[in-house]
């Protein structure tokens, strides 16, 4: 398993999240890394991706409520979310995009 995913979990309508993914492949810092989300039924959604010189891009759907970024030192991926929106309610999965390798995902449930 190359991608490991932790946080996630129950939050309340407004509150924050930060979920991580841990890159076990060699290399990480010329990846470009991404997250995207599921909800049952539904096609996988991308949410942001960071390149391996920082760059960011978001989704329309999270744009100024989640910021993505990366710890080279660390192999690791962030996903920091905030205001979160019952619609947020999601498997969210990181992805590693040149590999193509993917997360186990984790859930994010928000709810009062």
């Amino acid at each position: 398993v190359n991608l490991v995913q932790s946080g996630g979990g129950l939050v309340q309508p407004g509150g924050s999240l930060q979920l991580s993914c841990r890159n076990f492949g060699r290399f990480f810092s010329l990846s470009a890394m991404a997250w995207y989300r599921q909800v049952p039924g539904n096609q996988r959604e991308w949410l942001a991706q960071i390149e391996t010189d920082g760059v960011t891009d978001y989704a329309d759907s999270v744009k100024g409520r989640f910021t993505i970024s990366r710890d080279n030192d660390e192999n690791t991926v962030y996903l920091q979310m905030s205001n979160l929106k019952p619609e947020d309610t999601a498997v969210y999965y990181c992805r590693d995009v040149p590999r193509n390798t993917w997360g186990q995902g984790t859930q994010v449930t928000v709810s009062s």
